[in-house]
């Protein structure tokens, strides 16, 4: 079928839908978009990735302040402007959200502010903002209706139990705040009301943070985040209960339930025990479309379901729910609609968290490799032997290289420290491009950089590193 024959609809404008949308547009296919905002988006611009990361670059600002301090320079305690600070937010998920409705004009995709509720394989019905319903033909469809945050059962939200939605307006800054969960999102919400004046504890059933990461890396993390959070509260279930003066809360041990540990009352808490699939409810029942036990959508390396006119993509097909996992998906299955071959099959999707100090890490963790019996090396490069984290007042830090000792051939990486969501991407590419170490050993960096860092745990792994002492066992 010639592009320009192809009837597209997408369901869901975040950075898998708006992708797709785009790209099918500029390939000539009829595009249409749906989504409920008035511009495309998504969860991500509007409530998630971009007004958070707005926020944490105010909590670093105020991060570097104290670090100035130790340098001789004092700018006195910092000010919070707290309605300024919503105003700074709001305008950066309005420019560029507004900049994607300008974009998708350009492109003359037919963009519908409403929702969508699948009739058939080839059939949509949409209720449109204003409350008008109509029906669409497609050839192909693409369902990336996103994901909404798990609640707690018995639970409901509220301005004191708060999602991750409700914690992003900062109707204010509680003066104790309880986190439940320390995946992604708690930690950096957790980061955010911290730095901003809130007493902030985190409690987590499993027996670490993120559990993700590997334990070294955390480990890491922990030295430099202690300063700004009150307490980490591990393999404890939080049972609590919103009272008139706050919400009770009582702390479990999770191998002993029937014993509380402790009982406190927060004026807030934040529950971030995970997101699950915006599936229900869209009309799957009435496809051939199947759900996996997590209800995700099942989907090919194209993207494609079991109904041929119906792909998916981004957090309803599963793990990782991230946005530019999204994003390279939408673009997957648009090309396979064109007729190209291309399939999903990344050898290492990056990760990121966004606290302070960021923790970034992508391909084979050792924590995975120890489940599936993967013989490998370490290579460690700690940053206290940094040139440049030195002049920048940053103590702790750590690059590692997971590596086949076989081949040496880069598998995996972990960085914790200053700006490492910009480091990881380096690390990426080799992995993908089946570099060496020796690759990132003999490729010249700029000195003195914390990229330097990179190059030099490959160093490590060969026992000639300059910075450190640490030859080869023999």
């Amino acid at each position: 079928m010639n592009n320009k024959n192809i009837k597209l609809s997408v369901m869901g404008g975040g950075p898998g839908g708006y992708a797709a949308a785009f790209l099918a547009a500029d390939m000539g296919m009829d595009v249409t978009l749906i989504d409920p905002e008035i511009n495309p988006g998504g969860v991500c611009l509007y409530r998630g990735c971009i007004p958070t990361k707005a926020l944490l670059q105010i909590a670093k600002i105020m991060g570097e302040v104290e670090i100035a301090e130790s340098m001789g320079i004092s700018f006195g305690k910092p000010q919070i402007n707290l309605e300024q600070v919503r105003k700074w937010k709001d305008q950066v998920v309005q420019k560029l959200t507004q900049g994607l409705g300008q974009l998708n004009k350009q492109r003359k995709i037919n963009y519908i502010q409403g929702k969508a509720f699948i009739i058939d394989n080839q059939t949509l019905e949409i209720i449109t903002d204003s409350g008008k319903k109509q029906k669409l033909n497609f050839n192909k469809l693409i369902i990336a209706t996103g994901s909404i945050p798990r609640s707690i059962p018995g639970l409901d939200f509220s301005e004191r139990v708060m999602d991750s939605t409700i914690a992003l307006k900062l109707s204010d800054i509680p003066k104790r705040l309880l986190v439940i969960g320390a995946g992604y999102i708690g930690l950096e919400l957790g980061t955010i009301y911290a730095r901003l004046g809130s007493e902030v504890t985190i409690a987590e059933m499993l027996d670490d943070i993120l559990p993700m990461a590997d334990k070294d890396i955390i480990a890491e993390f922990k030295k430099e985040a202690k300063k700004i959070i009150h307490e980490f509260k591990l393999n404890t279930l939080a049972e609590a209960k919103e009272e008139k003066k706050g919400v009770n809360v009582k702390f479990k041990n999770i191998n002993n339930k029937d014993k509380i540990l402790d009982e406190q009352t927060y004026d807030k808490i934040l529950v971030t025990i995970g997101r699950i699939p915006q599936t229900k409810g869209i009309g799957i029942e009435n496809t051939k479309v199947t759900l996996d036990e997590k209800d995700f959508i099942r989907v090919n390396k194209q993207r494609q379901t079991s109904e041929s006119s119906i792909y998916a993509i981004g957090d309803v097909v599963g793990d990782p729910l991230l946005a530019h996992k999204a994003t390279h998906e939408g673009r997957v299955a648009v090309e396979s609609i064109a007729g190209q071959k291309s399939i999903f099959d990344p050898h290492a999707i990056p990760a990121v968290e966004y606290t302070d100090p960021e923790i970034a890490w992508c391909g084979l963790t050792e924590k995975e490799a120890k489940e599936k019996n993967i013989e490998i090396k370490i290579s460690k490069f700690p940053w206290a032997a940094s040139g440049r984290a030195a002049t920048m007042g940053r103590k702790y830090g750590l690059t590692k290289l997971i590596i086949d000792p076989k081949t040496d051939r880069i598998l995996g990486a972990g960085i914790v420290g200053k700006d490492a969501g910009e480091l990881i991407s380096e690390v990426t590419l080799a992995i993908e491009m089946a570099a060496l170490a020796s690759d990132l050993e003999l490729t010249i960096h700029p000195h003195p950089t914390l990229s330097e860092t990179i190059m030099e745990a490959a160093e490590v792994y060969y026992g000639t590193s300059t910075d450190i002492y640490r030859p080869l066992k023999k």
